[in-house]
């Protein structure tokens, strides 16, 4: 099989994948932190700038039909996990933006079965404000579709670049073990989508070409139909990312915060379903994608300038409290150059709507 089809079992199989293992993966107790393990002032700030765009979005006409409550605004979080983010947004809109609040139906999207079993009670009282909870995205989006470092866990196809031109690597059984293998491409896509970002491999570069990311994207794209898509991940455009500095390629895997070692070899072949893999995005073919799907790309900055933008440093220079510390020590793996707040990119697209600049993208296109 590909790797693709083999990273995709390891990670989603609905008995023995990664993400069917556990309700919650990341924080202190699993693989790997995320910004939502940092505390709720990451889906504090996200409340705000969701409680923006539903404001233009209003403004342009959309946000669904009217009714006793107003107008129903969706919010789509994909790979939704418990439900903790979402949780957060909606506990922030209630206490600072209750007209967004009241006008919320929120839809959860999930692939592990475990994850969505947990999501009425990680929710709690804000479990009447959601709409749907599904493996797959709603047909017909008016709002907010997000997701919350989800391309980087879609699996990638494996190529290498020999001197008879690309091959692909395929995961075979070799004397009762796991192996790699070499063989022509599965597609022809895979040729087309690196001509298409402007990849240039040389003889004995490995790469990632992630057609289920942008195929994803392209899937949103299609069924928002007014609103915004907002991506947080981390990854490079295709020109870095394709390049001499990872010409062994980005997949790697996580287990008990540790990276794996190369050396041992392949480490997403060891342990399937015990150990996260992902590899770095490609955000140019991520454009790419919107484009073809209809959305314009408003911006891509930093995770630290995009939380900056909403009024983070400010936020916290109000709370002085003894709670505020714990907040300020958030602050600063949230935005600090080198962790999240540099690594993790923000990515906002619009349809059908336009204005001004949005406070999230108000320090302008700065990544780093």
């Amino acid at each position: 099989m590909t790797a693709a089809e083999f990273i995709d079992a390891a990670l989603y199989d609905e008995t023995f994948g990664y993400y069917a293992g556990a309700g919650q993966r990341s924080g202190r107790e699993g693989d790997f932190f995320t910004s939502v393990d940092m505390g709720p002032l990451f889906g504090e700030l996200l409340a705000s700038q969701f409680a923006e765009m539903r404001d233009r979005i209003l403004v342009a006409g959309g946000c669904g039909s009217p009714g006793a409550a107003g107008p129903a605004f969706d919010l789509v979080e994909a790979a939704a996990g418990n439900g903790r983010l979402s949780r957060d947004v909606l506990e922030a809109a209630e206490r600072h933006h209750p007209e967004f609040r009241r006008d919320i139906r929120l839809h959860l999207v999930e692939r592990s079965p475990r994850a969505r079993a947990a999501q009425v009670a990680v929710l709690g009282r804000h479990a009447a404000a959601l709409a749907s909870s599904e493996a797959d995205l709603p047909e017909s989006v008016s709002g907010v579709i997000y997701a919350n470092e989800l391309l980087d866990a879609l699996p990638p196809h494996l190529v290498v670049m020999r001197e008879g031109g690309l091959r692909e690597v395929y995961v075979d059984a070799c004397d009762g073990r796991l192996a790699t293998r070499e063989g022509p491409p599965s597609t022809s896509r895979l040729a087309e989508y690196l001509a298409a970002v402007g990849a240039r491999l040389e003889p004995g570069w490995f790469a990632e070409v992630n057609l289920a990311a942008a195929e994803w994207v392209r899937d949103a794209g299609r069924r928002l139909v007014r609103g915004y898509l907002v991506l947080i991940d981390y990854g490079h455009d295709a020109a870095a990312l394709y390049s001499e500095t990872n010409a062994t390629g980005t997949l790697t895997t996580y287990r008990g915060h540790a990276a794996e070692r190369r050396e041992e070899g392949p480490g997403w072949l060891a342990e399937p379903g015990e150990r996260d893999i992902t590899s770095h995005v490609d955000f140019t073919g991520i454009a790419l994608a919107g484009r073809e799907a209809g959305l314009e790309l408003l911006g891509a900055v930093d995770q630290a300038y995009f939380l900056l933008g909403l009024g983070l440093a400010e936020r916290i220079a109000e709370d002085r409290s003894a709670e505020g510390l714990a907040r300020r020590l958030a602050l600063k793996t949230l935005v600090m150059p080198g962790g999240l707040g540099s690594t993790l990119k923000v990515l906002v697209f619009a349809k059908s709507v336009d204005g001004p600049r949005l406070r999230g993208l108000s320090f302008g296109g700065r990544l780093t």
